[in-house]
C-alpha cells in the first residue's frame, strides 16, 4: 500500500490513535528539567502550546503537524518507530511520549542514556482529552494553567454534546480508513474514530470487532451506514468520493444512494486534544445541521 507524504501523517496519526485509556487518572510527576523537552504525539505538542509553554520544546515527531509554529521544530521521527539517535541529536533533557510511542528497546535506551521520560495515557473521549491536558500540566509543572486549558475544554464539549443530546434517531456512520484495491479498511470499536462519531451524537456502524479492519462487501451492506466520515488526504490517494461511490457494496447503502460522505483533516478530527470541540461541532455541522 503506498500513500502520498501527507497521507503517510494522516494514516500514521490513524494507527497511533487505536488503543483506548484504560483509566482516566493519570499521575505524573514533574520533570526535573523541560529547558530542552521533546513532544511524542501530535495531541502533546498541540496541548503544550495551548497551555503556552512551547518555548520548552527543541523536537516533535512526525505526527505533530499543528499549530503551525511547530513544523519549524526539528522531526525526530515517527512516534512508533523512534531512534534513540535521532532522539539524542537534539540533547533533550525531558521526553513526553504519547501512549503506543516506541518501540519499547528505543525508550529503553533513552532512559539508559540519561533521557527522563514519561507516558501520557491516551484515550478518545471527553474525559480523556481533560485527562491527557492534565497530565501534560503536571509533568511540566503548570498545574494551574492545565486546569484552566481543561476547565475549558470541558465548558466547549459540554456546550457541542448539548446540541446532540436530544437527537431522536441517531445516524449510523462508517469510518474508512482506507479503499487502496476496493478493499475498504474500516474503524469498529475501540478507536479514535469510534470516539468522535460518539462524542457527535452518531452511532458507529461497525460495532462486531475493535481496532480497523478490512470488511467484506456483505459487512458493508449490512452495516448499511447514513455517513461515510473520512480522513482528508488532499486529493492524494485516499481515492475520490466518486471512486468510493462507485464501490458495488457502498453504492448500496442509505450513504452510498444520498452520496454522503464527509471528509475532516486527520489530526483534527482524531488527535483529541485541544481542537477536538471545534472537530465535534464541525461534525455535527455536516451530519444533523447548523440549525440543531
Amino acid at each position: 500500500m503506498r500513500f502520498a507524504p501527507k497521507a503517510i501523517v494522516a494514516v500514521s496519526i490513524m494507527l497511533a490513535l487505536s488503543t483506548p485509556m484504560q483509566s482516566f487518572a493519570q499521575d505524573l510527576k514533574p520533570f526535573a528539567d523541560t529547558s530542552r523537552l521533546v513532544s511524542i504525539g501530535g495531541s502533546l505538542t498541540e496541548i503544550i502550546y495551548a497551555l503556552g509553554e512551547e518555548k520548552r520544546l527543541v523536537a516533535r515527531d512526525q505526527t505533530a503537524t499543528f499549530p503551525e509554529a511547530a513544523l519549524a521544530l526539528p522531526d525526530v521521527g515517527y512516534m512508533r518507530a523512534l531512534a534513540p539517535e535521532g532522539v539524542l541529536s537534539v540533547t533533550p533533557t525531558a521526553l513526553l511520549v504519547i501512549e503506543g510511542s516506541g518501540p519499547p528497546e528505543a525508550l529503553d535506551v533513552l532512559s539508559h542514556a540519561g533521557v527522563d521520560y514519561q507516558t501520557v495515557s491516551e484515550g478518545f473521549s471527553h474525559e480523556g482529552i481533560l485527562a491527557k491536558v492534565r497530565a501534560v500540566g503536571q509533568a511540566l509543572g503548570v498545574p494551574d494553567k492545565s486546569e484552566a486549558l481543561a476547565a475549558q475544554l470541558d465548558t466547549a464539549l459540554k456546550a457541542v454534546e448539548a446540541r446532540t443530546a436530544a437527537i431522536p434517531e441517531r445516524k449510523k456512520v462508517l469510518f474508512i480508513l482506507s479503499t487502496q484495491g476496493g478493499k475498504i479498511q474500516a474503524s469498529g470499536t475501540d478507536t479514535a474514530a469510534n470516539g468522535i462519531i460518539e462524542l457527535a451524537g452518531a452511532l458507529n456502524a461497525v460495532t462486531d470487532y475493535s481496532g480497523y479492519e478490512a470488511l467484506t462487501e456483505e459487512a458493508i451492506i449490512a452495516a448499511n451506514p447514513d455517513v461515510i466520515l473520512m480522513m482528508d488526504r488532499g486529493g492524494d490517494h485516499g481515492g475520490t468520493d466518486a471512486e468510493l461511490l462507485a464501490h458495488p457494496a457502498i453504492a448500496l447503502t442509505n450513504a452510498g444512494k444520498a452520496h454522503a460522505i464527509i471528509r475532516l483533516d486527520g489530526a483534527y478530527l482524531l488527535g483529541f486534544g485541544p481542537r477536538t470541540a471545534s472537530a465535534v461541532g464541525e461534525l455535527v455541522d455536516a451530519l444533523y445541521g447548523k440549525a440543531l
